[in-house]
């Protein structure tokens, strides 16, 4: 894809104020876990107070059960809860890419095949699911990845497939395939541009899925237990009796608005790039 249609992308996504909102907590959220070492001022693994201090000038948030500052603990989280959405996302709309391009493009017994198999995933209950693959494979950092990328990628694929359906009914494709051109040289040049931005409005939203399901499952205790997420924060607080204390305030509170924060900031972001590829969103919305 030329640099004048990115440019007119990205003008057109800045142009939203919902876009510029959704970029701005991205930004931060970022920001923080790039910068992680010097915005927490205490090792969040380092005991270095009595247990269920509460909130005072030297620590924001108080202490754990064992005397760990919270402040820093969802400082270093904001890392790993990224880095897992991130990933996953990533994971999973290369596998829905591959399987959407593939379906759409070939058709016939393949769009069959690999559409009935879609079919399957999206039609299982997602929680059950979810619970019974991270149960199976064990709780670690690439495990909890491995089971997002599992379960996610069957809705970008449909997606992208119906992309690859419009596209490879236009003139300059049938054109390509008319005078010898190999299928390679066709899906490089002409499908996959016209498949890349919603490939990227995908990862957006994908990303913001994987950050509440990483949630979800460090919660439900299936997540790295040697992992400081935002998830693990929650599942320690909820089974160390935060609710029966006031330490709730200040240990399960915080991180979920941290999580609410950066999933609206991901879907704030990915619904003005869906507006930019859908025009009539713009239209309906207005």
């Amino acid at each position: 894809m030329d640099k004048e249609k990115w440019r007119s992308y990205w003008k057109t996504l800045t142009s939203s104020n919902l876009g510029l909102i959704g970029i701005g907590i991205l930004i931060t959220f970022f920001f923080i876990a790039i910068f992680a070492p010097l915005i927490a001022p205490y090792d969040p693994s380092e005991r270095i107070a009595p247990p269920l201090m509460k909130p005072n000038g030297s620590f924001l948030l108080g202490t754990n059960d064992v005397g760990q500052d919270i402040f820093s603990e969802l400082i270093y989280g904001t890392r790993v809860s990224l880095l897992i959405g991130i990933i996953a996302a990533l994971i999973s709309i290369v596998i829905g890419c591959l399987v959407g391009v593939v379906s759409g493009y070939f058709g016939g017994k393949i769009d069959s095949l690999l559409m009935r198999f879609v079919d399957l995933i999206l039609v299982i209950p997602f929680l059950p699911l979810m619970i019974l693959m991270a149960a199976f494979v064990g709780p670690s950092f690439w495990n909890i990845i491995l089971v997002i990328s599992i379960i996610s990628w069957a809705s970008p694929a449909r997606v992208i497939r119906s992309q690859v359906l419009t596209l490879k009914t236009k003139g300059f494709v049938e054109a390509a395939k008319s005078i010898g051109t190999n299928i390679s040289t066709i899906l490089r040049v002409h499908i996959l541009p016209g498949v890349i931005p919603i490939a990227l409005a995908q990862f957006v939203m994908a990303a913001s899925h994987s950050i509440l399901i990483e949630a979800s499952l460090s919660f439900l205790g299936l997540g790295d237990p040697f992992t400081k997420s935002w998830g693990t924060t929650l599942y320690y607080a909820q089974a160390r009796g935060a609710f029966l204390t006031d330490s709730w305030i200040w240990w399960i509170l915080p991180p979920g608005l941290l999580i609410t924060a950066l999933v609206v900031g991901f879907a704030l972001t990915g619904f003005s790039m869906e507006e930019i590829l859908n025009p009539r969103l713009r239209k309906g919305r207005s």
